[in-house]
């Protein structure tokens, strides 16, 4: 079977506006994920600039945990990603 690849885009608009590049994701070494940090890799992923396995695999995160963080930006916005609001969103 023939597989196809979308070719890697350089940059994405951030979820600030601005570019966002391979260069700019947090780092491979984060342990605090704050808000920017998770909407970035979220952005990156949907832009195309890495995969949802690199991100994954580059973040020790589980594919549920970067969808939890998809759906909490597409229902409630960035607030959605603070982890104090979690059981208020949650209810």
């Amino acid at each position: 079977m023939v597989e196809l690849h979308r070719p890697r885009v350089k940059y994405v608009i951030g979820p600030d506006g601005s570019p966002l590049t391979v260069a700019d994701l947090p780092p491979v070494t984060t342990k605090r994920w704050v808000i920017r940090r998770k909407a970035e890799v979220v952005a990156a992923v949907r832009g195309g600039l890495i995969s949802l396995e690199e991100a994954c695999s580059r973040y020790t995160l589980t594919v549920d945990e970067f969808l939890s963080w998809q759906m909490s930006i597409d229902q409630y916005g960035l607030a959605g990603l603070r982890t104090t609001r979690i059981q208020q969103y949650r209810m």
